[in-house]
């Protein structure tokens, strides 16, 4: 999260000990753009685990407070949110004990993908493991971190994955599904839903025709769906969601015939989904070598829009990532070119290139 008002880029991510390179600590740190220097991190949490998808995501606050969610993974591990104990300062961290829909303690989230809204609060999307649905799709609120609304948006079959953005009037998110007895690594279709934020986030929720959806969505075939790939055999990979100036939604994703690595399930074409205000337009821009190459869409002006991804071969063919890329379009996502490659010769292959969030500001 990048903030004007200290110069300052926050971020957190998934550190470990200097004994074990699987013993999972929760880190923040920050990129200094007056200096251009990165301090030495600060330890916030060891989770206890080795399960890298218990990684913590980040957020800022109207008042410059940095707040960390440190995700579960499964209904086992707890969850945990923590505020910075000084406005734009990374050196101390309280925890906070919060509570959902009325009391009930808040101690379990996964796949956390958090926003703050000026003068709002905290818009959020995330995965909720139960019972018979593994992986159930939610959006929760909050006006101060302690007290949430958990509201469920999708449980299909097995349940989702999901990307998302918000704005300061819209919420937005990009999801697949897991079909029944197919497994938790067969994952498909492309929907998408969103709320607006007048009257407030979460009361209304439509497709991006503006069609009305009634949640929690429970049928494969309903009017969020904005591609069946079910039917062409191919597997959704999720990685990145945007709204254009006019609030029209683009969605950068991978397809392929596989969940398994290697060049027997190839290839992996990077997509775009826009909805052009009538339609849903999917632009192919390039291929490359596993499903969990991901990185980044920015969307510039009306018509510039840029992908930074890790989409060239790398040292560690067919494994996660690669050297990294920018993609260009010029015609507002109709059709791609590589503007340049931005990395060569490395020692390990790069991925999850992430965009920044400017903190008070939405673009």
């Amino acid at each position: 999260v990048y903030c004007a008002e200290v110069n300052k880029t926050f971020f957190c991510y998934g550190g470990t000990t200097t004994t074990s390179d699987t013993h999972l600590l929760h880190m923040v740190s920050y990129y200094d753009h007056n200096t251009q220097m990165v301090p030495r991190p600060t330890i916030l949490l060891d989770k206890g685990t080795s399960d890298a998808h218990d990684n913590p995501v980040i957020s800022v606050d109207d008042e410059g407070y940095i707040w960390i969610f440190s995700t579960a993974h499964g209904t086992g591990p707890p969850a945990y949110i923590h505020r910075s104990a000084r406005p734009y300062d990374i050196d101390s961290f309280q925890r906070i004990e919060p509570t959902k829909n009325g009391g009930e303690p808040m101690d379990n989230f996964s796949y956390m993908q958090a926003w703050h809204v000026p003068a709002v609060g905290f818009v959020c999307f995330f995965t909720h493991y139960s019972d018979p649905v593994a992986r159930t799709s939610f959006f929760m609120t909050s006006a101060n971190g302690v007290e949430w609304t958990w509201i469920r948006l999708a449980a299909i079959h097995q349940g989702h994955y999901q990307i998302s953005t918000v704005t300061d009037d819209k919420a937005a998110c990009a999801f697949n599904y897991h079909p029944n007895g197919q497994g938790l690594n067969y994952r498909t279709n492309l929907y998408y839903v969103e709320t607006p934020g007048d009257p407030a986030f979460g009361q209304t929720w439509r497709a991006a025709d503006g069609t009305s959806l009634t949640l929690p969505l429970t049928d494969p075939d309903n009017d969020a769906l904005v591609y069946d790939y079910q039917a062409e055999g191919l597997k959704v990979y999720l990685k990145d969601i945007r709204l254009d100036g006019q609030g029209r939604p683009a969605i950068l994703f991978i397809t392929s015939y596989g969940w398994a690595p290697g060049p027997q399930n190839d290839p992996r074409t990077w997509r775009v989904a826009r909805w052009t205000g009538q339609d849903w337009q999917i632009a192919t821009v390039t291929t490359s070598d596993n499903n969990y190459d991901t990185g980044s869409l920015y969307i510039e002006s009306e018509t510039m829009w840029r992908i930074i991804g890790p989409t060239e071969t790398g040292p560690q063919p067919y494994n996660t990532g690669g050297e990294m890329a920018m993609w260009i379009s010029r015609d507002g996502g109709a059709t791609w070119s590589k503007g340049r490659t931005l990395t060569r010769a490395s020692e390990r292959n790069h991925t999850y290139a992430r965009r920044p969030v400017l903190s008070l500001i939405h673009i």
